[in-house]
C-alpha cells in the first residue's frame, strides 16, 4: 500500500496539472479601482479583521473578539460558541458593535471571566455568501499561588551535583523563572551554577562557598504583572577542611585542590543517559540543553553528525550548555551530540531533532471574479509535516454538503468553474490541517454582471505629431467583457497590425499618424446588457525641426558673434524659443548683453567669458528640437611664430617632497600668447614597463604651478607639463629628473574574475591583469584557488603569470567557487570576494515534448509545450528556440518564401507556453521547438503543422494615374503581393483637393478581377485625391494613396492636339528666325570692324593682375556680378551657365564696351548686362525665340 501511495499521488498531481493547463487561458475579471464602479459593485463577504487562534485575555478587562468584513452589501455577523450558535443579543453582558461583529464582553454588572471562555468563530454573511474567520480559542490568564510546603534543610557533601527544583505553579500562559536570595538579588551563575530550561538550578558541583538559608525560586505571570516565590532552600556543605573565605580568595584559580575535593569524571544532570529526541516546528526556535555534573566543573560542546551548525542561526547561552537555533527548517534536523569533558574525562550525549511544520501556504486561493459563461480557478496548496489534508467548504459548510453544481468540479487541491452563471456568486473556504494545526482562507466567486461603462474623461482632443504614434485610449469595464469596435467619421476600421492595432484594453494605436488620420474617432463598447459610446478627435501635427542650425564660431575679441536657429512648426502649435550656455538659460532684457530674434542670437563684444556651448531648444506641447554650437573667443596676437595663438611650454621643472608614494613637482609656466592658461596637463615616462611612450598621469588649473604627485610603488617616473589655453596644448616641457619610488605588495585585486567552460571537460579562468603601475614590485604573478561548491574541498591553487588559467578533467556544467589574489616579491596582495564559475556544457538530451497549437486567428498563434528537465540541459537554460517557416499560402498560385525564422522564450526552463506573432494570414506554416543552453541546442520536437486564419489583405502592389485628356482620369492597379486571404474586391475612395481644402469622400467598389477605371473630370483643374484598397472577408486592407498633378505638370497622351502641328504656330517660327538671321548678319558686319585682336584669342591673354588667388588655386574676380552670367551665356533650366562662343551683347549698341585707338576690343570681360538682358537670359529655353529656332531646324 505504501508503494501505492506516492504513484496515486503523482497521478493526481498529473490530472491536476492537465486541468490546471487547459483552463490556462481563463482570466478573472479585473475590477478598475473607480469609485463609481465599486460603489456598484455586488461582491461577497470578506474577512479583514480577527482575533488571534490562540487568544488569552487578561481577567480584570473586559472580553474583545473582532470581527471585520466588508461585502456589498454590508454583512451581518453571527458567531458560533463550541460548534453551537452563539444568541448574543440574550445575554446583557455581550455586545456587537455597529456595522461589524466584534463581540464586547463586559464585566462591570458581574460575572466570571471563565464563564466565557471556549472556541468562537465568527460568521459575515451578505445575499452573496457567507465567509468564516479562523477558530478563536478564547481563554483567561492564570496566575495560580505557590502550593504551600515545607522544605527541609538539604546535606550535601563538598564536590557532589546537586539540583534545586523550581516547579512553578502552572500558568496561562506559563510563567518565566529565576533565582533569588533573601536579598532580592539575583543568584549568581556560572559555568559551574546555572539555571535549566525547566527552571531549576543545577551545581555541577557543590563548594562550601554555596551554603546558604536563603536560595528561592521565583516565577513571574505576564497578564497579571505579579511575582510569586517559592519557600526557600536552606543548604548546608558538608566539608572535610574547614572553610576559610579570606583563603579561598587568595587561590581562586583551582579551590579544588585547596578544599581537598577528589576529582571526578562528567556525568549529565540534564538530560540523563546518552541518548534523546526532541521535536520543534518549522518556524520556532528549537533549544536543546546538556548540564553536566564533575570535578573540576565540566565544559560543553556542540556538535552536529554529517554537518556544521547553521553558524547565521545558532546561539550559545548559559555558557555553552544551551544551544540555540532561530526559525528552524527542515534542513535542521539530524543528530545533535553535546559533549561534556573536564582532564578527568569526557563523556556524549546525542539528541536526534525532528522538525515537523504546521501546514503553510504555497498558494493561497485569492478572490475571483468572473462575468457569465466565463471559467475560472480556485487553487489551494499548502505544505507541511506531516503533509496537510485539504478540505473545501462552501459558505461555511463542507462542499460535500451543497447541492450538486454542473459548473464546478473539485480536482483535489483546486476548484475549476465551467460557464459560470448569473446567481452562483458564493464564498468558498479552503482548511489546510495537520496534527501540529491548520490553516484556513476564504476566497469569494462573484459572477459579475454590468452594462459597459465608460471610465475616462468625455469627448477627448488628442493631438499627436505626424509619424508618431498615437494612442485613443477609451477605458471602460462591462460584465461580460465588451466587446471593442472604433469608427471614424462613421465608417469602420479593422485593426491589422500594420496602421492599426487595438490593445486588449480597448486603447486603439494608430502606428504612424498621418495627415489623414485627422478626424473624429468613435469608441463603442456592447455586451449583452447594453451599449457605451464615446468621440475622441485626434488632430495630427507637423513636427516641429530646426532647419537652420546654429554653427561652430570663431570669433575675435570685441567682435559680434551670430547663431543662426531657423525653426519650422505647426503653425497651430504655440512654441518657446530658449537659449542655453552650458545648459542654463540666458536671461534677455533691456540690461543683457545678449539679443534674440525669431531665428537668431547675437553676442555683441564677445570677450573670454563668453566661450561656451549655446543651444536653442524650440518645444511646443507636444514635441521639441534642440541644436547647439560652440563660440571660441580669439584673443589677438603679434608674435608671428608658429604657436602665436597657443601657450609656450612651462619650464624649469623641479621635484621636491620625496615621499613613498607621492612628490611634490614645481614648474615655471611660459607665455600665455595673450590667451590664459586653462589647464596644465601633467605626463609621465617610466622605463621599466613601457620605457619611451608618455602618458597622462592627472591635470590642474592653470593659476597652479607647484602639485603633490600621487604615485604607485616601484616605478622610475620622469614628468614633463603640458600647458592648455583656448586655442589649444603647448609644446610639453622638458622632462624632469628621474624619480624611483620603493616597492610593495600589490594592493589591488584583479578584476573580473570568472570560470567559464570552453569544453564539456574544462573550466577555463580568466581575469583582467594588473596594470603595469600596479603591479608594485617585480616577479607579479596570480594565485588562483577553485573548489567544487558545497563540496568542502580543499582548495587547489595554481601560481601563474598569465591572465588564464584551464582546469581539465571537470564534469559537465559543475559550478566551482574560485578566487584569486597578486604577489610579488615584497608580498601578497588583497583576496578577491569569492565568485561562481562552471566548467563547460554539453547538448541537451532531451527535447521539449507535445508541441501544439491553440487559439490560432490571423497573425498570431499560443503555443504550448511539456517544459524538459533541468538536468537534461547539460548546463545553462538559455531559451526555448522555436523555428518556424512558412510552408505555402493558402491563396492558389501565389508563390511564397520559404525563409526559416526563429522565436525564443527566455524566461525560465519551466516555461511552457508563449505566443508566436507577425504570421501572415491564410497560410499554412510548419514549426519545431528546440532547448538551448549557451552553446548547444538539443534534439528537436515534432514537428507541428498549423494555419493561420484568413486576414486583411496588403496594400495594392502598384497604382498609377495616367490622364488622357483634359476631362478623364484613368487609373489602374493590380493585386496585392500578399493577398491575406481571397480577395473580394477593391475599395476606391477619393475626394476633391484644393490646397488645404478637401471635398466630401466618394466610394467606389469594384469586383476582385477589376483592376482599372476610368473617372470623368468636371474640369481640367481639378485634382483628386485617391485612397485604393483590397478587401477580403474580414475586411479592407492598409489604402494605397495617390494624387492626381496639377494641370500644368500634366502629361498627355498622343489623342491630344499638339500646338507643333499648328500653321500659326509655324508661320511665327518662320518670322522668328528670319528676324535671328538679319540679327547675325548685322553682328557679323560689326565684328569685321573690329580691328586685329579677335574675341577668341583674347580668351586666352593672362587675367589682369589684380585678381587674386585663392588657396585652392581657384580665381576671384572680386566683381559685384561674381552671382550673374557671363555676357553671351544662356541660363538652362537647371541654372547652369552655358557659355557662347560669341556674344551678340558685347558688340550691339548700347554696350560699354570700349575700344583702343588702334580699333581693339577691350571691354569684353568687364561690360555689364543691363537688367533687363539678365532677366531675359533666365527664361527657359522652351520659350527663347532662338532655342524655337534650334528646335525647328
Amino acid at each position: 500500500m505504501r508503494a501505492m501511495q506516492p504513484q496515486r499521488q503523482w497521478a493526481v498531481l498529473t490530472v491536476l496539472s492537465i486541468i490546471l493547463l487547459l483552463w490556462e487561458e481563463a482570466a478573472a475579471i479585473e475590477v478598475p479601482p473607480d469609485p463609481k464602479i465599486q460603489q456598484d459593485l455586488k461582491q461577497p463577504p470578506t474577512i479583514v479583521k480577527q482575533s488571534a487562534k490562540e487568544y488569552i485575555v487578561d481577567p480584570r478587562d473586559n472580553i474583545i473578539i473582532e470581527c471585520e468584513a466588508k461585502g456589498n452589501p454590508v454583512p451581518t455577523f453571527s458567531w458560533r460558541r463550541n460548534g453551537k450558535f452563539f444568541n448574543a443579543e440574550k445575554d446583557p453582558r455581550v455586545s456587537m458593535r455597529k456595522r461589524s461583529g466584534t463581540l464586547e464582553i463586559s464585566f462591570r454588572s458581574g460575572g466570571k471571566p471563565e464563564d466565557y471562555e471556549g472556541e468562537y468563530q465568527c460568521f459575515a454573511m451578505n445575499d452573496f455568501g457567507i465567509a468564516i474567520s479562523n477558530k478563536i480559542l478564547l481563554r483567561v490568564s492564570k496566575s495560580p499561588l505557590w502550593p504551600k510546603e515545607v522544605l527541609e534543610p538539604l546535606m550535601v557533601s563538598e564536590g557532589s551535583p546537586l539540583v534545586l527544583v523550581c516547579n512553578p505553579p502552572p500558568g496561562l500562559p506559563p510563567p518565566t523563572t529565576f533565582w533569588m536570595n533573601s536579598a532580592m538579588m539575583p543568584i549568581i551563575q556560572d559555568k559551574r551554577v546555572s539555571m535549566g530550561l525547566n527552571g531549576d538550578l543545577y551545581f555541577s558541583n557543590v563548594l562550601a562557598s554555596d551554603a546558604n538559608t536563603d536560595y528561592s525560586c521565583n516565577a513571574r505571570f505576564l497578564f497579571t504583572h505579579t511575582i510569586q516565590q517559592k519557600n526557600p532552600f536552606t543548604l548546608k556543605v558538608l566539608t572535610k577542611e574547614p572553610y576559610n573565605n579570606t583563603l579561598s580568595s587568595l587561590n581562586d584559580t583551582d579551590p579544588y585542590v585547596v578544599r581537598n575535593i577528589p576529582e571526578t569524571t562528567p556525568t549529565f544532570l540534564s538530560p540523563s543517559g546518552t541518548s534523546s529526541s526532541k521535536m520543534a516546528l518549522r518556524g520556532e526556535e528549537l533549544l536543546l540543553e546538556c548540564i553536566a555534573a564533575g570535578v573540576p566543573t565540566p565544559g560543553i560542546k556542540w556538535f552536529k553528525k554529517g554537518g556544521d551548525l547553521p553558524e547565521k542561526k545558532v546561539k550559545f547561552e548559559s555558557f555553552n550548555k544551551t544551544l540555540r537555533i532561530v526559525s528552524v527548517s527542515e534542513e535542521d534536523s539530524g543528530e545533535y551530540v553535546c559533549m561534556a569533558s573536564n582532564k578527568i574525562g569526557s563523556i556524549r550525549h546525542t539528541v536526534s531533532v525532528q522538525i515537523k511544520a504546521a501546514p503553510y501556504w504555497l498558494q493561497k486561493p485569492t478572490n475571483l471574479v468572473l462575468a457569465p459563461n466565463e471559467n475560472g480557478q480556485l487553487v489551494c496548496l499548502a505544505s507541511g509535516n506531516p503533509k496537510p489534508s485539504i478540505q473545501w467548504l462552501i459558505n461555511g459548510e463542507p462542499i460535500e454538503s451543497s447541492l450538486p453544481n454542473l459548473s464546478r468540479k473539485v480536482v483535489d487541491d483546486a476548484i475549476i468553474f465551467n460557464s459560470v452563471q448569473i446567481g452562483s456568486s458564493a464564498v468558498y473556504q479552503c482548511n489546510a490541517s495537520n496534527e501540529h494545526g491548520y490553516l484556513l482562507a476564504n476566497a469569494f466567486v462573484s459572477v459579475l454582471d454590468m452594462a459597459p461603462r465608460l471610465l475616462g474623461p468625455r469627448n477627448q482632443l488628442i493631438k499627436v505629431i505626424e509619424q508618431s504614434r498615437a494612442m485613443l485610449d477609451c477605458p471602460f469595464f462591462g460584465s461580460p467583457v465588451p466587446e471593442v469596435r472604433w469608427f471614424k467619421n462613421g465608417l469602420g476600421i479593422a485593426p491589422d497590425n500594420v496602421k492599426y492595432r487595438l490593445h486588449n484594453n480597448g486603447t486603439l494605436e494608430i502606428k504612424h499618424a498621418r495627415s489623414e488620420d485627422h478626424g473624429t474617432y468613435t469608441f463603442v463598447a456592447n455586451n449583452i446588457l447594453g451599449q457605451a459610446e464615446e468621440q475622441i478627435r485626434l488632430e495630427v501635427k507637423e513636427p516641429t525641426r530646426i532647419v537652420r542650425a546654429p554653427e561652430h564660431l570663431s570669433v575675435n575679441r570685441g567682435n559680434t558673434a551670430h547663431f543662426d536657429c531657423k525653426i519650422k512648426h505647426d503653425p497651430t502649435l504655440p512654441i518657446i524659443v530658449t537659449w542655453l550656455k552650458n545648459d542654463k538659460p540666458l536671461h534677455f532684457g533691456w540690461m543683457s548683453k545678449f539679443k534674440k530674434d525669431e531665428n537668431s542670437l547675437s553676442i555683441p563684444n564677445v570677450n573670454s567669458d563668453d566661450e561656451g556651448t549655446y543651444m536653442c531648444m524650440v518645444k511646443t506641447e507636444l514635441d521639441q528640437d534642440f541644436a547647439s554650437a560652440r563660440l571660441t573667443v580669439l584673443e589677438s596676437s603679434s608674435k608671428p611664430s608658429a604657436f602665436t595663438d597657443r601657450p609656450d611650454p612651462p619650464e624649469d621643472l623641479e621635484l621636491s617632497d620625496p615621499a613613498a608614494r607621492s612628490v611634490r613637482l614645481t614648474w615655471v609656466p611660459g607665455n600665455d600668447n595673450n590667451s590664459p592658461v586653462r589647464q596644465f596637463l601633467v605626463q609621465y615616462e617610466e622605463n621599466r614597463w613601457r620605457p619611451g611612450e608618455w602618458q597622462n598621469l592627472s591635470s590642474y588649473t592653470g593659476d597652479q604651478n607647484s602639485v603633490n604627485l600621487l604615485l604607485s610603488p616601484f616605478v622610475n617616473y620622469q614628468f614633463r607639463v603640458i600647458a592648455i589655453n583656448s586655442v589649444g596644448p603647448s609644446r610639453p616641457s622638458g622632462p624632469s629628473s628621474r624619480y624611483q619610488t620603493s616597492g610593495a605588495p600589490p594592493d589591488v585585486i584583479p578584476q573580473g574574475l570568472k570560470g567559464w567552460g570552453t569544453k564539456k571537460t574544462n573550466m577555463e579562468i580568466t581575469w583582467q591583469p594588473l596594470l603595469d603601475t600596479q603591479r608594485n614590485g617585480p616577479e607579479l604573478r596570480y594565485v588562483v584557488s577553485w573548489r567544487r561548491k558545497d563540496s568542502q574541498e580543499e582548495w587547489n591553487n595554481i601560481s601563474t603569470t598569465s591572465s588564464k588559467h584551464v582546469v581539465s578533467d571537470t564534469e559537465t556544467y559543475v559550478p566551482y567557487e574560485i578566487k584569486i589574489h597578486a604577489v610579488n616579491d615584497f608580498g601578497r596582495g588583497p583576496e578577491s570576494s569569492m565568485v561562481i564559475g562552471y566548467s563547460g556544457e554539453d547538448r541537451p538530451s532531451a527535447a521539449p515534448a507535445e508541441l501544439r497549437v491553440t487559439k490560432a486567428d490571423s497573425t498570431k498563434v499560443n503555443l504550448h509545450w511539456v517544459s524538459v528537465d533541468p538536468t537534461s540541459i547539460h548546463g545553462e537554460f538559455k531559451e526555448y528556440r522555436l523555428y518556424y517557416w512558412r510552408e505555402a499560402s493558402l491563396v492558389k498560385g501565389l508563390r511564397i518564401n520559404k525563409e526559416k525564422k526563429t522565436k525564443v522564450f527566455s524566461s525560465d526552463v519551466s516555461q511552457n507556453t508563449g505566443v508566436l506573432t507577425e504570421l501572415i494570414p491564410y497560410s499554412k506554416y510548419k514549426m519545431y521547438m528546440v532547448v538551448a543552453n549557451n552553446k548547444f541546442e538539443g534534439p528537436h520536437s515534432n514537428i507541428v503543422e498549423f494555419q493561420t486564419k484568413e486576414g486583411v489583405p496588403g496594400v495594392p502592389k502598384f497604382f498609377r494615374i495616367v490622364q488622357r485628356n483634359t476631362d478623364t482620369i484613368h487609373l489602374e492597379w493590380d493585386k496585392p503581393l500578399e493577398p491575406n486571404g481571397i480577395l473580394i474586391g477593391y475599395t476606391l475612395q477619393y475626394r476633391t483637393v484644393n490646397g488645404t481644402e478637401v471635398g466630401s469622400p466618394q466610394v467606389v467598389s469594384f469586383f476582385p478581377n477589376v483592376t482599372e477605371y476610368t473617372i470623368r473630370l468636371p474640369d481640367r483643374f481639378t485634382r483628386y485625391k485617391f485612397y485604393l484598397s483590397a478587401r477580403t472577408q474580414v475586411g479592407s486592407g492598409e489604402s494605397y494613396t495617390e494624387e492626381s498633378p496639377h494641370f500644368a505638370n500634366e502629361a498627355y497622351s498622343k489623342d491630344h492636339v499638339d500646338i507643333a502641328t499648328q500653321g500659326w504656330f509655324i508661320g511665327l517660327m518662320c518670322a522668328i528666325a528670319l528676324l535671328v538671321l538679319i540679327l547675325l548678319i548685322v553682328g557679323f558686319i560689326k565684328r569685321s570692324r573690329g580691328g586685329k585682336y579677335p574675341v577668341r584669342d583674347k580668351k586666352d591673354l593672362p587675367m589682369d593682375p589684380v585678381d587674386q588667388k585663392d588657396q585652392d588655386g581657384s580665381f576671384d574676380y572680386h566683381s559685384d556680378e561674381d552671382n550673374k552670367p557671363l555676357q553671351g551665356s544662356q541660363t538652362s533650366l537647371e541654372g547652369n551657365v552655358k557659355e557662347s562662343d560669341d556674344s551678340l551683347v558685347d558688340y550691339g549698341e548700347g554696350g560699354n564696351g570700349q575700344f583702343n585707338e588702334d580699333g581693339s576690343f577691350i571691354g569684353q570681360y568687364t561690360v555689364k548686362k543691363d537688367k533687363e538682358e539678365t532677366e531675359g537670359n533666365e527664361s527657359s529655353e522652351a520659350t527663347s525665340p532662338v532655342n524655337a529656332v534650334y528646335s525647328l531646324a
